[in-house]
């Protein structure tokens, strides 16, 4: 019967708006007895609901999987009332007493509600965030509202998509569960879209009282993903912002975060834009090639696969705008190699990365060197030498021409990083011209060359 409501669960996940199975399904446990499906829902609320509007799509789902049309019923789980639990029960309630006491303050309704004891499967932990220039603030922040080393509870994360807002709000999430000071905290972890259909659903099934209460009275962490969708949405935002200054009564931590900052949303109440800049700002940049190189390192490490430096490198240089594709490039390319049985190498990035959105940015001077080094076989210190080897003149030169050609900089200024004096740099950047335009066989190895770095 564990299969089968796997698969029927999977069917559901499939034709079901996702906020609503994520809320009202994937909490169900399920028993099969004599032909008769039994659901077991976590509370009232949920068993209710389940009943009232879900019970012809589970049916029709339950009968494509099991062959039959099963009698189906909803119960609620009901945990046996053992010394342990009647003394967390107690805890519970003692701990709900000081946010009784800062509702009558503020003229709240008082609803009786059991403490929801929120778990998680934390997708990501802080150990796995790569930190560079772009993201160091945000990254210093969010473990800081962990240890308490920010002052006050709140932060607000801002970044384009893709660039880590997720994993530190889950790694937020992570260490506060884990290393609280608290036997338990109750963490709700959640996307506004999602706090947005509970509330709908709520209103609709005239259980809004109970959704505040949940919200407002029960948790001691509130992380909110998103809160861009909250513009023009009016109830929606009267809510949250209710939910916000309850939550801020109580000394509750808050993480939001958002593709954008509190002062470039729109259609939104003032008040919450006063709220959303209230506690510290951090925002996540994109990031620079190096980071972004550390990054497709430390997940070929996480699968466990040896990638050659210059893939790495042709990846991170490649793809800039987005660490998620970035690191669905990698999982792409692992898998390909896989499959074929063959290692990971140049051609088989560039195949894949034929699949991903690529961003022709032309290379710094840090990136052009690194690239020189590479090619070559040098490390930065030996192309920068005084050494006359043939191999190093050739790529010391190339480098000349690479960083003329693709920044501002003057060959004075090229001179001087590159450790020589400005007629060097003009008679090396000459002969690569030369040998480029007579089509030598060095100069056609010099061209192959410039096209890996520029293609």
């Amino acid at each position: 019967m564990t299969d089968a409501w796997k698969r029927i669960l999977e069917s559901l996940s499939k034709s079901l708006n996702p906020g609503l199975y994520t809320i009202w399904i994937k909490p169900l446990d399920a028993i099969c007895e004599n032909g008769r499906l039994v659901l077991f829902a976590p509370n009232d609320f949920v068993a209710s609901w389940v009943r009232e509007r879900l019970m012809n799509v589970i049916r029709d789902a339950a009968m494509q999987i099991m062959g039959y049309e099963p009698e189906i019923s909803v119960k609620v789980k009901r945990a046996e009332q053992t010394d342990d639990t009647k003394a967390e029960a107690a805890v519970a309630n003692h701990a709900q007493a000081k946010p009784r006491r800062a509702a009558e303050q503020m003229g709240l309704p008082i609803v009786q509600v059991p403490r929801p004891m929120m778990t998680y499967n934390w997708r990501f932990r802080f150990r796995d965030f790569v930190v560079g220039p772009s993201n160091e603030l945000a990254a210093a922040a969010s473990k800081g509202i962990c240890s308490e080393s920010l002052p006050g509870d709140r932060l607000f994360l801002t970044a384009g998509p893709g660039l880590g807002k997720t994993h530190l709000l889950q790694s937020i999430g992570h260490r506060l569960s884990q290393h609280s000071n608290r036997d338990r905290v109750a963490i709700a972890c959640m996307t506004a879209e999602e706090f947005a259909t509970r509330f709908v659903l709520a209103m609709r099934a005239k259980e809004l009282t109970r959704f505040k209460a949940e919200l407002r009275e029960s948790v001691d962490v509130l992380l909110l993903e998103d809160v861009q969708f909250f513009q023009g949405k009016e109830k929606m935002q009267d809510e949250l912002l209710g939910t916000l200054d309850a939550l801020q009564a109580r000394g509750c931590k808050v993480v939001l975060s958002s593709s954008y900052l509190p002062r470039e949303l729109s259609n939104l109440d003032p008040q919450l834009v006063s709220r959303f800049c209230s506690g510290f700002m951090a925002g996540i940049e994109r990031p620079d090639f190096e980071t972004r190189r550390r990054i497709v390192e430390n997940k070929a490490l996480v699968h466990g696969v040896s990638v050659p430096g210059p893939v790495i490198e042709l990846l991170a240089e490649r793809i800039t705008t987005d660490i998620r594709q970035l690191e669905s490039c990698l999982n792409n390319l692992v898998l390909k190699a896989r499959l074929l049985g063959r290692q990971v190498n140049m051609d088989l990035a560039w195949n894949v990365l034929q699949s991903f959105s690529q961003t022709d940015a032309r290379p710094d001077f840090e990136r052009i060197v690194s690239f020189i080094c590479n090619v070559y076989g040098l490390s930065a210190k030996e192309l920068m030498s005084k050494s006359r080897k043939a191999q190093i003149v050739l790529a010391r030169n190339t480098a000349f021409f690479l960083i003329r050609q693709h920044t501002e900089m003057s060959l004075a200024a090229i001179g001087r990083k590159l450790n020589r004096r400005h007629s060097t740099v003009i008679k090396g950047i000459t002969k690569i011209e030369r040998e480029i335009s007579q089509q030598t066989p060095l100069g056609r190895q010099v061209e192959r060359t410039i096209e890996r770095l520029t293609t």
